[in-house]
């Protein structure tokens, strides 16, 4: 009886002229996609955001770094990690926030709460197979400006503090600013 992992050692093998090689491996949907959309997402990057690849051969894992220039958060410089797992494009590459910040839509622990990045959402605008990195890029870079929503927040804390005093939810964004370039 031929082994589960004896099989699948004679399949990644093959002979020529009685010298057995390693096959070539196979290359995954997701890392012919992420070819393309990542060269796509470099020439369509916002001003404000810059893409940093620690590997230059992992094109699934990358920082993504937001610096936004307007609205509350100007002068910050945030950090998210960008994670594509296999199953791309069907799933919502995994983002976390790396930067501590007071935001509605982004809590404590790095959570974003933004549609593109759901699997289903109730808004009709969830993941769907149509959409490619660059996407998810304006999609967190327009969480400091446009897609900032106080009314479906994910830091009740922060959009509570923002509807009852917006002088004091400002002071405090920038006090997590603050705090986050005395970390660098």
């Amino acid at each position: 009886m031929i082994t589960l992992n004896r099989k699948f050692k004679k399949e990644n093998t093959e002979t020529t002229n009685g010298v057995t090689v390693d096959a070539p491996k196979r290359i995954s949907i997701r890392d012919k996609l992420l070819v393309k959309e990542v060269q796509e997402m470099n020439e369509n990057l916002p001003t404000t955001c810059s893409v940093q690849f620690e590997d230059p051969n992992t094109l699934n894992e990358f920082i993504l770094t937001v610096t936004p220039d307007e609205g509350y958060w100007i002068g910050g410089k945030f950090k998210f990690s960008v994670f594509v797992t296999e199953d791309y494009n069907m799933a919502p590459p995994k983002v976390k926030c790396l930067t501590r910040l007071w935001h509605p839509n982004i809590n404590v622990d790095g959570d974003i709460c933004l549609s593109l990045l759901r699997q289903t959402s109730i808004d009709e605008h969830g993941w769907a197979p149509t959409r490619r990195l660059k996407d998810v890029v304006w999609g967190l870079n327009s969480l400091f400006t446009d897609l900032l929503n106080f009314e479906d927040p994910l830091n009740i804390e922060a959009a509570e503090m923002y509807k009852q005093n917006k002088t004091q939810f400002q002071i405090k964004v920038q006090e997590y600013i603050a705090m986050s370039k005395g970390k660098r």
